[in-house]
Formats: C-alpha cells, sequence, structure tokens
C-alpha cells in the first residue's frame, strides 16, 4: 500500500453556494484531526464504518461553525484505500471554507487537483484508465459520453487489457523457460498456439484502436458544418439550432468571414454546429481566408448542411452543388441538402426543386425556413444520423489519446511477434516483441508509468477528486 504522512482535504461539491456541500478528509490522521473538531467526540470514535454521526462542528475557538452530518471509512475500505472522512455540511461558502480552515488548523493539507484519484490508483483501489474515466465521467455532457465513462469507470476497459496481458505473460513466461533451457533444445511454447492468441490479441487491439474514431465523436460532439453559397441562412440556421444570437446575420453578402461554432444537445448527444463563411469567388483576403476554413472544416466533419436558397435559379443551384461534390472528398460524410426559405416559394416550387436535384442518394432533401423557425425536418435527421453511432451498454470504446497510441504502439509490436512465428526466428526476438506489447498495455492501466504521466493526468481533475 502507499504510504503518505500528509492528511489532505478538500470541498468535493461544486464551487459556490448550495443546499449542502461535501468535505473530504483522506489520510493516517483523518479520524484524530476530524475528532479534535467534532463536538460528539466519543460518538465518533464510536462510530461504525460508513454509518453517518449528527454532531455539531466547531473552530480553533471552539466556536460552532455548523450542524453537520459525518460518515467515516475505514481502510482499505474507501474511495482513497486510506482513512478517510466525509462531513455534510450547509452549502454556504462561509462554513465550507471555516470547515476547511479548522481542518488545516489541526494538521490537514489542502489537497491537490486529483490527489484524492491519484491515491486511489497508487493504493491500488483503481487502475490508470479507471482514473481518467472518473475525470470523463465527471465532464460527461451527454448521454452517450456518460455510458462511455459508466462502463470504463466500472472496469470495462481495464478487464479486456488484463484478459490481453494474462496471455501474453503465459506465453513469456514460456519462452523464457526455453531461453533457460536453450542448450536441451526443448520447446515449451507451442508455436502454432501462441501464433493464433497473438492473431486474436491482434484483432483485439484493432477494434479498440479503431474504436478512438468514433469515440472521439461521441465524447467531442458530432460535427456539423452547415455550408452553401453567402446570404442563403447559415447564419440563421446556427442561431435557431443552438438558440442564440451567436451569429450576426445580414443580407450583406460575405458577412461571416470566420468559422463559428458551438455546441447543442439534441436528444441525448452532443452536436458541435459549426457556421462557416459562405463559398464564393472573392477578392477579399479576410474572406477568403474564411473560406479556406470552411474547407477544412468540410474536411472535419461528419455531417454537412448544405444549406440551398429556395428562391434562386436551378441551373446556379445544380452548378454549385456539382462543384461542392467534386472539389470535395464526401463519400465518408453524412450530407443533407436543406433548402432554406421556404417561405417565400409556392408548392410548385418546391416539386420542381425535388425533380431536378437529383444526385443518385448522395444526401437526402429536405426543406426547411430558418426565417419562421420550421426545421423539424432537419433536427429529425441529425438525430437518425446519431442513432448509427449510438453502442451496446457493454462495448468498450477508446476516447483518450493517450489510450489510443499505446493501444497502436502494442499492435505494431503483437504485428511483430506474428511476423516472428511466421518466419520462425529465435524465440528471444519473440520476447522482446511480446515484453514491447506488455508494457504498452501497461501505460494504459498505470503498471508501467511516471511521475510525469501522472502529474499531467491529474492535473486536470478538480480538486476534491
Amino acid at each position: 500500500m502507499f504510504e503518505n504522512e500528509s492528511t489532505i482535504c478538500a470541498i468535493s461539491t461544486a464551487a459556490g453556494t448550495g443546499a449542502i456541500a461535501i468535505i473530504r478528509l483522506s489520510g493516517t490522521d483523518s479520524f484524530k484531526i476530524a475528532e479534535k473538531i467534532i463536538v460528539k467526540k466519543d460518538s465518533f470514535s464510536k462510530l461504525s464504518p460508513k454509518k453517518l454521526l449528527y454532531s455539531e462542528i466547531v473552530d480553533s475557538e471552539n466556536k460552532i461553525i455548523d450542524e453537520v452530518l459525518i460518515v467515516k471509512f475505514i481502510a482499505p475500505h474507501s474511495f482513497t484505500g486510506e482513512n478517510m472522512v466525509e462531513i455534510y455540511c450547509h452549502g454556504s461558502e462561509f462554513i465550507q471554507n471555516k470547515i476547511l480552515e479548522s481542518l488545516i488548523y489541526n494538521s490537514a493539507t489542502i489537497a491537490k487537483r486529483g490527489e484524492f484519484s491519484q491515491r486511489a490508483f497508487l493504493n491500488g483501489k483503481i487502475d490508470l484508465s479507471q482514473a481518467e474515466a472518473i475525470a470523463d465521467l465527471i465532464s460527461s455532457s451527454n448521454a452517450t459520453s456518460h455510458k462511455i465513462a459508466i462502463n470504463q469507470m466500472r472496469g470495462g476497459f481495464k478487464n479486456e487489457l488484463s484478459f490481453l496481458r494474462e496471455n501474453l505473460l503465459k506465453f513469456l513466461t514460456l519462452l523464457e523457460l526455453e531461453l533457460d533451457f536453450s542448450e536441451e533444445d526443448v520447446e515449451f511454447a507451442d508455436r502454432k498456439e501462441l501464433l493464433n492468441l497473438a492473431e486474436i490479441i491482434l484483432k483485439k487491439l484493432a477494434q479498440l484502436s479503431d474504436s478512438f474514431k468514433l469515440g472521439n465523436v461521441l465524447k467531442k460532439g458530432i460535427h456539423v458544418s452547415i455550408v452553401g453559397k453567402t446570404n442563403v441562412g447559415k447564419s440563421s440556421l446556427l442561431n435557431l439550432l443552438l438558440n442564440e444570437e451567436k451569429a450576426i446575420v445580414s443580407e450583406i453578402h460575405g458577412t461571416t468571414r470566420d468559422v463559428i461554432e458551438d455546441t447543442k444537445i439534441i436528444d441525448g448527444i452532443k452536436f458541435r454546429f459549426i457556421d462557416t463563411a459562405g463559398i464564393r469567388e472573392t477578392k477579399d483576403v479576410v474572406e477568403t481566408l474564411g473560406i479556406e476554413k470552411t474547407i477544412q472544416k468540410i474536411k472535419e466533419s461528419d455531417i454537412i448542411i448544405y444549406l440551398i436558397d429556395a428562391t434562386e435559379n436551378f441551373e446556379n443551384i445544380q452548378k454549385n452543388i456539382t462543384n461542392f461534390f467534386n472539389e470535395n472528398d464526401l463519400e465518408s460524410k453524412k450530407c443533407v441538402f436543406a433548402i432554406n426559405k421556404i417561405d417565400l416559394v409556392d408548392n410548385q416550387r418546391l416539386n420542381n426543386v425535388r425533380e431536378k436535384l437529383n444526385f443518385n442518394n448522395k444526401a437526402e432533401l429536405i426543406f426547411i425556413s430558418a426565417k419562421e423557425k420550421q426545421i423539424e425536418n432537419l433536427t429529425d435527421f441529425l438525430i437518425k444520423v446519431s442513432k448509427t453511432l449510438q453502442i451496446n451498454e457493454s462495448e468498450i470504446i477508446v476516447t483518450n489519446i493517450r489510450h489510443y497510441e499505446s493501444l497502436l504502439k502494442s499492435k505494431n509490436s503483437i504485428e511483430n511477434v506474428i511476423l516472428g512465428l511466421e518466419k520462425n526466428i529465435s524465440g528471444d526476438f519473440i520476447s522482446q516483441d511480446i515484453r514491447e506489447c506488455l508494457h504498452y498495455l501497461g501505460e494504459i492501466t498505470g503498471k508501467i508509468t511516471n511521475d510525469e504521466i501522472l502529474g499531467n493526468i491529474f492535473k486536470n481533475f478538480c480538486i476534491g477528486k
């Protein structure tokens, strides 16, 4: 067990005033320090673990700060694996700070960012991937990212990696044993069985690393670019989707010269909407830069809303769309033609649009009016696309770039193992590749780590977590 002489304390609830707040204390002297500020000292000393005690708390001058509920956790049966105390007080910022002052006066120290979770990791209560999942859970802003974080925090990813490591270790042991008896020319490790195992592991590593693209989208939001010519209503549509005046709306062509973006949760899914500069030929240097950014955002997008003015000439519409598809690689994108300003045309005009805009099902065709707030068809389309990105409860999705990089390195090592087995190279070279694979898998869970990695991970946590 990791031993740290300091006993740390912090406010674990969100900053500000609320109905209640939680203050945590963790370390060897947690009970001793807590007892000094509690009026019911005898009751606290006899208090059973995980049972609540009602008491008053006093400051260094023995003046009552608040009436609180207190619970204690005895090591190793706590989140950090150390003795812990949680104090539930009224949510006044003044009360919270006074209790902290009293704890510090009695030799506790303020916790650093993520120090509670770091102690949990160092004490073997969680591995590093679970610690990072805790941070993801706290910052989750939609149903899907919450589901992914919960699955990883409960050890789904950890269990997958443990299975891979255990099997690799088994064969590494046999290969190492062969080296010890090399003079006797014995073979403990069945090469065919090892090859089958390596192929199974390669498939699993490929599956996990391939999931990062989806995981990144689900975590950061589905990128939706609103593109089209100038003055077709892109900024109006963005404002309507976000339900706020995010972009300037004007009849002047080229008003939007830079990319404007923000996120919105729709049906539990985070979407990142991007209003782009209108695509047209221009000699304006600033507007040209905006158009270049538009092209870059198209490449990064998952969904493209190509906005069309319903009042525009058919030939111009077809020409612009044809050029758009020819100039951009859209094979991996979900596209929709959104015919805007339908409030300005009659049904005959809309029927003509349906008949003439035929692009071999490259995109869906919907009709909207941003001005009249008629965009239900568009939001239905976005929700439908998002459903194709949903995950199963037990599915492991990688969302962390650190994990992704280690998985790619592990994958490369196991590919070398397979190549070595197929070419029947010496066991000591195969052993080295297996060790490399184990090393990179160990980096994910924290079996292989250093202070710099830990510092980078836990510095982004909340102070009370």
